[in-house]
């Protein structure tokens, strides 16, 4: 009878045992990075087209903070209709640590017209039914000059908008719990477009 230091039985099934958890844990590695870029895509494809939908509404920031920061009108009367001033550092913000975004107008572009995230049939669909993760809460909008436009634009000033997202992690089930990995944030993705007409269509 062969001695047990020298019976290699079973070693096959040992050494299968032995590497099944990390071969599981490299492929559920590759889903989950996989499923990591989606949500990465799925982010910019939600801000591209709300910065899109927020080029063409009232502005987000409040009324008087907008009004001081961009006046309509030059400060002679006589210079109005010159180019404004091309000065990019004036800017305003609202959204997380700045102050609170219009409710109702970033509610209309995160959600839509029919307020809610992923119902099917919404003719005006929002940010969240890109990506149900954004929430108004999770937005940045600023607004700083371009140089573009003139003074007394009947319209208002033509700005260039940035939108970015703050506060969203990847959702990760499996290396989320295992390694912690779901305390990520995606990055903040700034998408700046040039506004339009800064006026929110009532049929929109």
């Amino acid at each position: 009878m062969m001695p047990f230091r020298q019976d290699e039985s079973g070693v096959a099934l040992s050494e299968a045992l032995i590497t099944f958890p990390i071969v599981l844990l490299v492929f559920a590695a590759f889903i989950e990075f996989g499923y990591a870029m989606s949500q990465w895509n799925q982010t910019v494809k939600a801000l591209q087209y709300g910065a899109r939908l927020a080029a063409v509404s009232d502005p987000l920031v409040s009324q008087a903070a907008f009004d001081a920061a961009f006046p309509i009108g030059a400060a002679n009367p006589l210079n109005n209709g010159n180019a404004t001033p091309n000065d990019a550092t004036i800017s305003v913000s609202c959204g997380p640590g700045y102050t609170a975004c219009d409710a109702a107008g970033l509610s209309r572009i995160v959600r839509g017209s029919d307020g809610a995230c992923g119902t099917a049939g919404d003719p005006r669909p929002g940010i969240c039914d890109i990506n149900w993760r954004i929430q108004p809460a999770n937005l940045v909008v600023t607004y700083q000059r371009s140089g573009l436009g003139y003074w007394g634009r009947p319209e208002g000033p033509v700005l260039t908008m940035r939108l970015e997202v703050r506060d969203i992690t990847f959702d990760l089930p499996l290396l989320g719990g295992l390694l912690g990995l779901d305390e990520i944030t995606v990055p903040a993705h700034p998408v700046t477009i040039t506004t339009e007409d800064l006026r929110t269509c009532s049929t929109c």
